[in-house]
């Protein structure tokens, strides 16, 4: 009888030690963390999203792009994250507040994209690379998301939001290609994604 209560004694409490490690302390670690008003500009940090930027986030999780793109950057003791350019500072855990779900990944199959929205910031090019990636990143294996977009008889004028695309890629004469809603959303949540600004936790320099 002995033997089995120091077993379940056993067993508690290292389940117990297990979930203060893995629940307690990161609660009061990160649960408390609130976004920052910025001294010098009066910005809100992290800058919440726009509607569209909002709906973006959505149709981001839809499409799977967070099976092979991270949004973590890594400080310089964890990799080479900034060397790579792929951020001016490391994120941490305030960079999330607001976000449902946070995209912060598992596995690296393309770039992290943390800041993807400050590196690219021409919605042309972000359109293009959804149409088709190896035509503005030579290489790439990520696949094309062209059921995004629709190919539709020009009437009148050519659409503003018409893609202007060369080669094989180009739609017939009379013909145009326009992002649908879930492309211009998505696009705009990749243009938001800019956490280039300075936290007391992570500063910039």
């Amino acid at each position: 009888m002995n033997r089995a209560a120091s077993l379940f004694l056993g067993i508690f409490l290292t389940f117990t030690f297990a979930w203060v490690g893995l629940v307690l302390v990161p609660y009061f670690q990160f649960g408390r963390v609130t976004d920052l008003v910025s001294e010098d500009t009066g910005q809100t940090l992290p800058p919440p999203l726009s509607g569209l930027a909002q709906r973006g986030h959505e149709v981001y999780a839809a499409q799977g792009c967070v099976y092979c793109h991270s949004q973590q950057v890594r400080g310089e003791t964890q990799g080479s994250d900034l060397a790579r350019g792929w951020g001016a500072r490391r994120t941490v855990a305030r960079d999330y507040i607001g976000e449902r779900p946070h995209f912060l990944g598992t596995m690296r199959t393309g770039p992290d994209l943390s800041n993807i929205g400050r590196r690219q910031s021409s919605a042309e090019w972000h359109h293009k690379h959804l149409y088709h990636p190896q035509t503005v990143s030579p290489g790439s294996i990520m696949p094309a998301f062209r059921y995004l977009y629709t190919l539709r008889k020009i009437a009148g004028e050519p659409s503003a939001d018409a893609l202007h695309l060369d080669g094989a890629d180009a739609p017939p004469p009379g013909w145009e290609i326009v992002p649908t809603p879930d492309a211009k959303a998505l696009v705009a949540y990749l243009l938001s994604l800019d956490r280039s600004y300075a936290l007391p936790e992570a500063p910039t320099d």
